[in-house]
């Protein structure tokens, strides 16, 4: 089976070609940095714009470089939400077109599960049940998996995303965007330890998350103490990542004791981040629990995650409708 994946649910237009579920014979990805860094965050009114400009030749790049034509697909999967509208609708008129046009089945797919299937992508993909720690610049929430294409919501952030925070700190900090790699690169030359930032607790112990003190604090910080020397930007970075980690790994690693859940799945942008990566797999393997962590290039939005899920909910049988719309507040369930 393969399957055409479309992505253009935030900044990055992607498209994708994945046979039998497991094999990326193509991923193109046209990244958006360039035209949202002035303003320090994604601009929707710009991104769906540049969308419409490069999505069409993106997929003519991602058929050409798996040396397939359409007629040679068995079907099309395209994000459907959560995300962008305005982005999200440019994906998705694309998708229903082409099925239209070659009378493919469609399939529309949820973001947050893309990102889930991406780990599925690994030579050793993890076995069901697991919990999933999904973290972005728009999302950061914790999925149980009992069986495929089953999701039970644990625990989610009730403010910032975790890779929001990153992006909001970094500017205050001057580092540009995107700031999850920024500040990761800066924090290299910092101490951890440097500055006390607040640990999140929830009173009424959910396994949820909150990143909205930390980036209070980080701009307090900044304000009482600017100009910062390179030296105390460092520190601060170093301090901040160290915290949001923190954070992220607890509250994973105690859900999944709490659940009896021997397998964890960390993915979404964020799970980009090595100290992250490095973190929760030294806890994993302290607690006896199996990690499994797509290649960075698969944490972040790309489209052959979209065609992987995609042709699973296709061999389920499933099939979107050519009046399928973008839902920008789609729920994984």
């Amino acid at each position: 089976m393969n399957v055409l994946g479309i992505e253009s649910s935030c900044d990055e237009t992607a498209a994708a070609v994945v046979a039998d579920g497991r094999r990326i014979l193509s991923s193109v990805v046209a990244s958006q940095e360039l035209v949202h860094a002035p303003y320090g965050g994604v601009v929707p009114e710009l991104a769906s714009r540049r969308h419409l400009e490069v999505i069409v030749p993106v997929v003519e790049d991602a058929l050409a470089r798996a040396g397939v034509k359409l007629g040679d697909l068995d079907g099309i999967a395209v994000t459907q939400g959560p995300g962008l509208v305005g982005s999200l609708l440019v994906g998705c008129s694309l998708a229903k077109a082409l099925a239209w046009v070659t009378g493919l089945p469609l399939v529309g797919v949820n973001h947050l599960e893309g990102h889930i299937f991406a780990a599925f992508l690994a030579p050793l993909p993890p076995e069901y049940p697991f919990l999933a720690l999904v973290v972005s610049g728009g999302h950061t929430a914790l999925y149980h998996a009992p069986a495929p294409l089953r999701y039970e919501l644990v625990g989610q952030t009730r403010d910032d995303a975790a890779g929001e925070a990153f992006d909001k700190v970094a500017k205050l900090l001057g580092l540009g965007y995107p700031g999850g790699p920024a500040i990761e690169r800066t924090a290299r030359a910092g101490n951890p330890a440097a500055v006390a930032f607040p640990l999140a607790q929830m009173t009424d112990q959910a396994p949820d998350f909150s990143f909205s003190g930390i980036k209070t604090a980080a701009s307090l910080l900044v304000r009482r103490t600017a100009p910062l020397s390179a030296a105390a930007v460092a520190d601060v970075s170093a301090s901040f990542q160290a915290t949001v980690v923190k954070m992220l790994v607890r509250k994973t690693v105690r859900a999944a004791v709490r659940r009896g859940v021997r397998r964890l799945v960390l993915t979404g942008g964020v799970a980009a981040n090595q100290a992250l990566r490095e973190a929760l797999a030294a806890e994993a393997q302290e607690r006896g629990l199996e990690l499994h962590v797509p290649t960075p290039g698969l944490c972040t939005d790309n489209a052959a995650m979209i065609a992987v899920a995609g042709a699973a909910r296709l061999a389920a049988g499933e099939r979107a409708s050519l009046d399928m719309n973008a839902r920008p507040d789609l729920v994984l369930a």
